[in-house]
């Protein structure tokens, strides 16, 4: 059966250090966005494409034990980052001590579901090629961050997307933070930046902005989503992934934008007051939306 949701991307090593804590565990777009869809209600049906290593299968034993049906493309080394937080938690430095081998039409024959996000983490993660073929296998999805980063020796940098005006306009749902959209387009102005990317080809713009709340674009209309106050800020790491998850399991259901929107947001709320992924379940972020 054609899932509803397929999410493409590395699982990956993560240290993740705060001025208050250091904790190594699993992570990338993918890890999170499993691990979130998976505790809401399966009546959206949902399927990991991954790539890591042999070594570390034991991460996606753990997943497919806890009822996530993952697919693996072996890679010749894991994706390990370091995420280093500062008290303000919308500012992070990020070091890449391993990459793993990008994904390939070859491998990715046959995909085909009702909404595909590709969770890029580094700028080739996922070539033009990859996107041309996918973009008539669902309704496209993008989180822009990865192609817009690559590595040099440890250190990551920022960088343009290359062919972005032949690649956004294979895009139907664009995912990107306030730094993203200005670097994209040039314009820091969000409504103006918003416009651009739309101009391009992309359909829904998601502009996440942290503490600030999100903004969406759509057919000319901007919907201004608001950020749920957090009981207590403990890791800001996987947010703007768990956003998407929430974005795209209400879009699936038939919600319109804004209610897409503001479960997002409350999703990604009960995400930041933990580490790891978003664990708890849809009454949790009902009671959130509520209050």
């Amino acid at each position: 059966m054609t899932p509803d949701i397929i999410c493409i991307g590395h699982i990956t090593r993560d240290r993740i250090i705060t001025p208050t804590h250091t904790a190594s565990l699993s992570g990338g777009t993918s890890y999170y966005f499993a691990h979130g869809i998976n505790h809401l209600p399966h009546d959206v049906s949902f399927k990991l494409i991954t790539s890591l290593a042999p070594a570390d299968m034991a991460a996606v034993e753990k997943m497919r034990r806890e009822g996530i049906e993952v697919e693996v493309i072996e890679s010749r080394a894991t994706v390990f980052f370091e995420n280093k937080y500062e008290a303000n938690m919308n500012n992070r430095t990020q070091r890449v001590l391993a990459k793993a081998d990008p994904f390939t039409v070859e491998k990715l024959r046959g995909v085909e579901a009702r909404f595909i996000h590709l969770g890029s983490l580094l700028a080739d993660d996922f070539s033009l090629d990859v996107m041309e073929y996918l973009k008539d296998r669902g309704t496209l999805s993008v989180d822009a961050q990865g192609f817009l980063r690559y590595v040099e020796g440890e250190n990551v940098y920022p960088c343009d997307w290359g062919n972005k005006l032949r690649a956004l306009k294979l895009i139907d749902i664009l995912k990107v933070n306030e730094y993203e959209i200005e670097s994209l387009t040039g314009y820091a102005d969000l409504h103006q930046a918003a416009r651009q990317l739309a101009d391009w080809g992309v359909r829904e713009v998601l502009i996440t902005l942290g503490s600030y709340g999100s903004v969406i674009y759509v057919g000319g209309r901007y919907y201004d989503i608001p950020a749920y106050e957090p009981t207590a800020l403990v890791d800001a790491t996987g947010c703007g992934d768990t956003y998407a998850t929430g974005y795209l399991y209400m879009r699936s259901r038939g919600a319109g934008y804004e209610e897409a929107g503001r479960f997002a947001a409350a999703m990604s709320t009960i995400k930041l007051q933990q580490t790891g992924p978003f664990d708890k379940t849809i009454s949790d972020i009902e009671k959130i939306l509520e209050g």
